[in-house]
């Protein structure tokens, strides 16, 4: 008798979340489509004597892939692990992040502006951009439904936005379009070439800034080794832009780490000090191991 083997082509990934993760989804009146948030609580939040405390709150894009090996496309962030043992050391004070998954559309709703350069996508993808209106959505439909639900702080200083590639350009986007509504900024591996760099132009036409920003590229992000010192250069560029507004050292940290990909376990690995930067009371950073 033909013996049927009955184990899947490719073995699951098993659930990998450390801490309390709750996915509540948004319907959005803005990009017409339903999709899930992960909201990532602190340790004893509900505690009874935590039960009138309120924490500040970080929304990243692509939230299936920040905190659980199950969901991610490749490999997680880790975010829960490290914001856990941030907390934990005392190092930062506790938060909620909140994780917007992308949607199959993903650079259709990310990118503020063509991306001529990505030939892998399609033409729709990268040429009829949505992006522009990310920010609202953020703002008037994914920030009210987590005010209401979860208790969280408010005003600029207690909200931080980011993402990674054109994750974080839909982050910059929004946070230069809509000032005064975010303190905290983390960017890893943006996509500066989108627009013929019109990103960096709206930086050096804007007059307010989050209070903190991290960014944080690769010298290897790219196969063509060109391709991966122009988005390095682009990069030097923000910061040079940002620096003539008056940014300083405690206010902007970029980080160009030797050999790093474009990934997210470099960006796993660059958090900590993303977070410590921008969370910290004390600004000095880890080592690299």
């Amino acid at each position: 008798m033909l013996e049927i083997d009955t184990k899947p082509l490719i073995n699951p990934k098993e659930p990998s979340v450390l801490g309390e993760l709750q996915i509540i989804t948004v319907n959005s009146t803005v990009y017409k489509n339903i999709r899930n948030l992960r909201v990532w609580l602190p340790a004893n939040y509900f505690a009874p004597v935590n039960r009138a405390k309120h924490y500040p709150v970080l929304y990243m894009q692509d939230g299936q892939n920040l905190f659980d090996a199950a969901t991610a496309e490749l490999v997680e962030w880790k975010f829960d692990e490290t914001v856990q043992f941030l907390t934990g050391s005392m190092r930062i004070g506790p938060m909620i992040v909140v994780g917007i998954d992308s949607t199959p559309r993903r650079a259709n709703e990310y990118l503020p502006y063509p991306d001529a350069n990505n030939k892998e996508l399609g033409k729709f993808e990268t040429q009829d951009v949505q992006g522009k209106k990310y920010g609202d959505f953020v703002i008037n439909e994914v920030m009210p439904l987590i005010e209401k639900k979860y208790r969280v702080l408010t005003g600029a200083h207690n909200r931080g936005i980011g993402g990674a590639m054109y994750g974080a350009d839909a982050a910059l986007y929004t946070v230069l379009s809509h000032p005064a509504v975010f303190g905290k900024l983390l960017l890893e591996s943006p996509a500066l070439q989108i627009g013929n760099e019109q990103l960096l132009r709206d930086a050096e036409k804007a007059t307010r800034f989050p209070e903190r920003i991290y960014i944080g590229v690769g010298t290897a992000e790219e196969d063509d080794e060109k391709a991966s010192a122009e988005n390095v250069k682009q990069v030097q560029n923000l910061e040079k832009i940002l620096r003539a507004k008056g940014l300083g050292p405690s206010i902007l940290k970029v980080v160009i780490e030797e050999g790093a990909k474009h990934n997210e376990v470099a960006w796993s690995k660059r958090l900590q000090n993303a977070l410590l930067f921008l969370y910290g009371n004390d600004i000095h950073l880890i080592p690299s191991k």
